[in-house]
């Protein structure tokens, strides 16, 4: 049951907990576990009597500015596209947002696709123009927003969400959370990794990420205001959360296991060498020892992994001095879901993925 002070049973230890930073964040961080995005979710709940057809055709028109064909769409889908006109992945999985995933399956059901379909999202918001109305990186957030809007009506018909213990699937919280994930902590990740940043530099990516989660339906409590905030957040969020749950082991172990194959390594054999002798290693030096063990990824002594993390930083340093460094927006595309048929807007239907239709 809730707390008697409305507070998910999950979180009523880490509220405490991070009541004791600040505790203004956290009584926000912790209202936002039991809201989802009142906006998107009035939108999915008006198109669930329509046929996936329409509802694809509808939202397409949205994203094109079709108002032929916008005119006949629920006024609710409308206000989302009307709401514009003014204006790291293993950290965001070891919170409870990894149980909306593992009990709907979209991490197991064509994995790879969904990791490529992320990646593509972040090549296209750092596009240029891809923020703009008329960019994919700007459709693309929006799609996102709808597909959590989706996935939040899915399991609220399904008993094995539990809303008491859990709040909202997909919440506005873990939404804020991932979003400082996406920005802050990819830079504190990526200067371990070896890359050098300017202020003007950081300030920018950042700011880029923030209009994306502003996009996605983080609401403007939550919305950081530069680096130092997100940051924040991300100990606000990091203290609330609760200890990793079976999902989040789950989820986070399938991703490194994934990462090689998005990055197109196939081979059984290559591919099991690089999770095990540098990828995990490497995460775990990452992400710290005590969540590591939490997810419980494979131990590594500390000069294995700072061994492994010296490879990973040389093999990057010799692609650079070979000019190879002006591949990697070719290697970030070469990770990213592209289709012929362009951009597609096409909902889950069922709260399984094996059950849903392709989308």
């Amino acid at each position: 049951m809730f707390h008697v002070n409305g507070i998910p049973s999950a979180y009523v230890e880490g509220h405490a907990r991070a009541t004791a930073i600040d505790k203004r964040l956290a009584d926000i961080y912790v209202r936002h576990t039991r809201i989802g995005d009142p906006l998107a979710d009035a939108a999915v709940k008006d198109l669930a009597s329509l046929s996936r057809n329409q509802v694809s055709r509808l939202i397409k028109a949205g994203m094109n500015q079709n108002e032929d064909v916008l005119r006949d769409a629920p006024k609710s889908l409308r206000n989302v596209f009307a709401a514009f006109v003014a204006g790291t992945l293993v950290d965001g999985f070891s919170t409870l947002i990894s149980e909306s995933f593992v009990q709907t399956g979209r991490i197991f059901d064509d994995g790879v696709r969904r990791l490529r379909q992320n990646n593509r999202h972040q090549v296209e918001i750092f596009w240029p123009d891809g923020l703009q109305r008329y960019g994919d990186g700007w459709k693309l957030s929006v799609r996102i927003r709808l597909v959590h809007a989706q996935v939040r009506h899915l399991l609220s018909q399904s008993p094995e969400w539990d809303s008491m213990a859990h709040g909202t699937p997909i919440s506005a919280a873990h939404m804020g959370y991932a979003l400082a994930c996406f920005s802050a902590r990819t830079l504190k990740h990526s200067e371990t990794l070896g890359a050098v940043y300017s202020s003007q530099e950081r300030e920018s990516f950042c700011a880029v990420w923030r209009y994306a989660g502003h996009l996605m339906g983080v609401p403007a409590a939550l919305l950081y205001t530069d680096e130092e905030d997100a940051l924040r957040w991300y100990a606000i969020g990091s203290a609330c959360e609760p200890a990793p749950t079976d999902s989040a082991v789950i989820m986070a172990n399938a991703l490194v296991n994934s990462a090689p194959l998005v990055a197109g390594i196939t081979d059984p054999a290559a591919r099991a060498n690089l999770v095990r002798k540098t990828i995990f290693p490497v995460s775990r030096l990452l992400i710290g020892n005590d969540l590591a063990d939490k997810l419980k990824f494979p131990k590594s002594g500390m000069l294995k992994m700072r061994l492994a993390l010296l490879q990973f930083r040389l093999n990057n340093r010799v692609g650079n001095i070979l000019g190879k460094g002006d591949n990697k927006l070719v290697t970030a595309f070469g990770a990213s879901m592209y289709e012929s048929v362009g951009l597609r807007y096409d909902m889950p239907d069922h709260a399984h993925a094996e059950e849903s239709s392709s989308w």
